[in-house]
């Protein structure tokens, strides 16, 4: 499109945005895991005390049901962005792309020069200047132990990590993933750059099934620039009559791609929606009185001339599935219980009591107390015959602690109906101060004796 003097061009430029989005992702990151209400953290899965924290509620490793939720949640929310939206998950938020450009574009060319330019992502430096290649290195080596340390803080609080941190020989396997996680940062941002995303992550095998022609992309313009190349990738002699090359073959959009492709070539398996291309193009095009030839669009919209669909069945049948998984965890949360009772008998089915009267059955009951808070806990027995022997009084547990009880109860039958009777039984245990809310109800049986076995 050509303008004249009553017009102006209004020029779009990404990168400030794609820098503002790496800021926010990288701040959100880095704070989330010291945020807590109450102890409890947004998201931790702790291994070292068996616990899951989500949205500031602490769920024990017994209570993972929630987990199924949380993995539907995040495959559906992949398949729903890249069906919206493409790779914009790879240019704007990925945090290979976020490290490249901090550890390229930050310490080696604007830092320490060894880059010349940013407008240049495909030539390598220059050989020499070995002392800024290497401090480069290890400024990235610093920021990677950073940022390994930022990934171990969803695993291990940061109020532990710091104490652990302490003693080495007492938490060798956290130095263990903290080191081997740093040095493949280092060798990753460093050796393997873009290569990465190219052939080694799966992302990048499976977005292109879920494209259609309404997904965002960035797309060349060939109507305006021409078909540079034909649908083999082979350049060709001349451009098709219709195009009004705008194109001017300046290849800076090729120069600045990181993945080192030539977006004209049309949508490649390489291509991470950075739009550095789009934005290598606008200034050239802007020159001309005209706008980018490279932009962030859907086939529709770009080749047809047709209002690009968001909301069309693909996505909606993803957003359906999102809130039912959404529901599903929500109602499963608040499911949530702030006690945990599991209960074994001994090997022993009863004991006669010494007058040979009363019988007695041992269980072991294990405790957990699952709330944030200490609480003094016992329990009831359903059944009105039956009594509780031992432990006589109501019990302290610190929150998260867990105990085992050695639980008696006993019982003087009146009458028998069959030998060997097994009664079920309820038992209600809750907190002492905290009744209403912390109550759980679990099932077993009482064992009596043969008629034989009682004394007259």
């Amino acid at each position: 499109m050509n303008c004249n003097s009553d017009c102006s061009v209004q020029p779009i430029y990404y990168r400030l945005k794609r820098y503002i989005s790496f800021g926010i992702i990288t701040l959100i990151s880095l704070i989330l895991p010291f945020i807590t209400i109450e102890g409890k953290h947004f998201f931790l899965l702790s291994f070292d005390k068996k616990q899951l924290h989500l949205l500031f509620t602490t769920f024990d490793m017994q209570e993972l049901y929630l987990m199924p939720f949380v993995i539907m949640l995040f495959f559906l929310g992949i398949f729903f962005i890249t069906t919206l939206g493409g790779r914009v998950w790879c240019g704007w938020a990925c945090p290979q792309t976020i490290f490249r450009v901090i550890f390229r574009d930050l310490i080696q060319t604007s830092l320490l020069g060894i880059r010349k330019s940013l407008k240049n992502k495909q030539k390598e430096p220059e050989e020499g200047q070995i002392i800024k290649r290497i401090l480069a290195i290890l400024i990235w080596a610093f920021l990677a132990a950073l940022a390994a340390s930022n990934f171990l803080w969803y695993f291990i609080p940061p109020e532990d990590f710091f104490t652990y941190l302490k003693d080495p020989l007492e938490n060798s396997v956290m130095y263990g993933f903290l080191i081997c996680i740093t040095t493949f940062l280092v060798y990753d941002v460093v050796a393997l750059k873009e290569n990465f995303c190219v052939y080694i992550c799966p992302y990048a095998r499976i977005q292109s099934a879920l494209f259609d022609e309404n997904t965002i992309q960035t797309i060349y313009d060939e109507k305006r620039g021409g078909q540079i190349y034909d649908a083999k990738g082979i350049k060709l002699s001349s451009k098709p009559p219709l195009a009004t090359d705008d194109c001017t073959g300046c290849e800076a959009c090729v120069r600045v791609c990181p993945t080192h492709i030539d977006i004209r070539k049309g949508m490649q398996l390489e291509c991470i929606n950075c739009l550095e291309c789009a934005d290598a193009c606008t200034p050239v095009m802007e020159k001309l009185g005209k706008t980018s030839l490279i932009t962030w669009t859907s086939s529709n919209a770009a080749e047809k001339g047709i209002k690009t669909e968001y909301f069309r069945f693909r996505t909606i049948a993803y957003m359906v599935a999102l809130t039912i998984a959404l529901i599903g965890l929500f109602a499963m949360g608040t499911q949530k219980e702030y006690m945990l009772l599991n209960i074994n008998r001994t090997s022993q089915l009863y004991k006669m009591a010494d007058d040979g009267k009363t019988v007695e059955n041992v269980y072991t009951f294990l405790f957990q107390n699952t709330d944030s808070k200490d609480h003094l806990y016992y329990f009831e027995v359903s059944h009105s015959d039956i009594k509780i022997d031992k432990p006589s009084e109501p019990f302290l547990l610190s929150a998260g602690e867990k105990v085992k009880k050695v639980v008696i109860l006993v019982s003087v039958p009146k009458e028998l109906k069959v030998e060997g009777e097994d009664l079920p039984i309820s038992i209600k245990a809750f907190a002492v101060d905290a009744k209403e809310k912390i109550v759980v109800d679990r099932h077993t049986i009482f064992i009596y004796p043969k008629k034989s076995d009682i004394r007259p």
